[in-house]
């Protein structure tokens, strides 16, 4: 519970704080978010990714009489669902249509304030940073009244025009290095990126889901770290682990992938069955990330190149899958129920690998009559053929380019 005049003070200061605030470089998202009064925009991501100075970029590009409040903000952990009474009378006040709220999802009940605001003809616009809390809430009131949207850190291209940098493979190896969250590329101080590992951990999983075991959960996030681009189950790590149930580690990921931290992608197989019980390849939302959390010895530039080009392809899909016959593609991605791209990553081909790289594209290509393939490289621009098939071979800039 909160008094009014508190909550209007603090409206009136995050608003004269956005005010003064340098929104930045515009986010490629922001030319796509729509225009509409009969739905609800949700931008979920990442903490820290950029979805408050999206909405502040929003604010002032197109809806400067906008009420804003962010949830997250320690002087509204008393706000409760009664307080969404007092909210509407100084939204009444403001005579605004336009309403933008940060973290909403971390006030129980939130999203039949929501509806009702929509059911009223206001515009609203809704970020949250847990797909999973985001999305049981979407589905029990909002039902077809929302229209999703998905925020990522600094893609390639974003990070490039961030720096005034010319795509190429040296500045493919400092993205690979730095990853692409905001405040740490004008920063460049690690801590920022082990602040957020720590707050996405304690209060967006052990918090939030009653884990009481803190320190397994962070040994076991280090370990996927930095084992990108390689096939987890959970049998295999609760022995690692010494917990004694898969079930407890599933629900580990689970939770990691709730919060995007770490996405763990299914082998493709066209049985459901098969599909689940399949070991998965794990990815983390950024390599930054990776870099500052993993041991020296263990930094794999061509698996970091992997996490890359699943980041890209996971921009333009929720399905992608790996594929595995008596060889293995890295990526396959699925557009409206077909599978549409076969994409394998290699930083550099040479007479080692080609045949092993090439072989594992040309089935998965085959398995899905796919015309045509991709290799993703540092550097590299080739071509092969095959029974009518064509693979391109690409430089990682150039494959996201377009």
């Amino acid at each position: 519970m909160i008094q009014l005049e508190f909550l209007r003070e603090i409206l009136e200061q995050q608003k004269i704080a956005i005010g003064a605030k340098d929104v930045g470089m515009k986010r490629e998202q922001l030319q796509s978010l729509p225009d509409t009064r009969s739905h609800a925009l949700i931008v979920s991501g990442i903490r820290r990714c950029g979805k408050s100075t999206l909405l502040f970029q929003l604010l002032r590009e197109r809806y400067p009489q906008a009420v804003y409040l962010n949830f997250d903000d320690p002087r509204l952990y008393d706000f409760g669902i009664e307080d969404f009474v007092k909210l509407d009378e100084l939204v009444k006040e403001s005579g605004s249509t336009v309403l933008m709220f940060d973290e909403i999802q971390l006030i129980k009940g939130w999203e039949r304030y929501v509806r009702q605001k929509l059911d009223e003809n206001f515009q609203v616009f809704v970020t949250g940073s847990n797909a999973s809390l985001l999305s049981r809430e979407l589905g029990s009131s909002l039902t077809g009244r929302h229209i999703n949207k998905e925020l990522f850190p600094f893609s390639y291209n974003e990070y490039c025009r961030f720096h005034d940098l010319t795509p190429c493979a040296e500045t493919t190896l400092s993205y690979l290095k730095e990853g692409g969250f905001p405040e740490y590329q004008k920063q460049k101080s690690d801590e920022i990126l082990t602040s957020l590992l720590d707050d996405i951990l304690i209060r967006d999983i052990a918090v939030r889901y009653n884990i009481r075991d803190v320190r397994t959960l962070q040994r076991l996030t280090l370990f996927l770290l930095s084992n990108i681009g390689n096939r987890v189950t959970g049998n295999k790590l609760k022995t690692t682990f010494g917990i004694s149930s898969a079930t407890t580690i599933l629900e580990y990921f689970s939770h990691l992938e709730q919060s995007y931290l770490l996405a763990f992608i299914p082998m493709f197989d066209y049985s459901l069955k098969k599909q689940n019980i399949s070991p998965r390849k794990v990815y983390a939302i950024d390599t930054g990330l990776v870099e500052i959390t993993t041991p020296r010895f263990t930094k794999d530039a061509g698996h970091k190149l992997e996490n890359l080009v699943f980041l890209a392809l996971r921009r333009l899909s929720k399905e992608v899958y790996y594929f595995s016959g008596s060889g293995e593609c890295d990526f396959l991605l699925m557009d409206r129920g077909v599978i549409s791209r076969a994409v394998q990553v290699c930083l550099e081909l040479n007479s080692d690998n080609l045949q092993r790289e090439t072989s594992g594209l040309f089935e998965a290509m085959k398995a899905f009559q796919l015309p045509e393939g991709i290799i993703v490289t540092l550097s590299q621009n080739d071509h092969f053929s095959k029974d009518g098939m064509t693979v391109k071979v690409v430089p990682f800039h150039e494959f996201v380019a377009g």
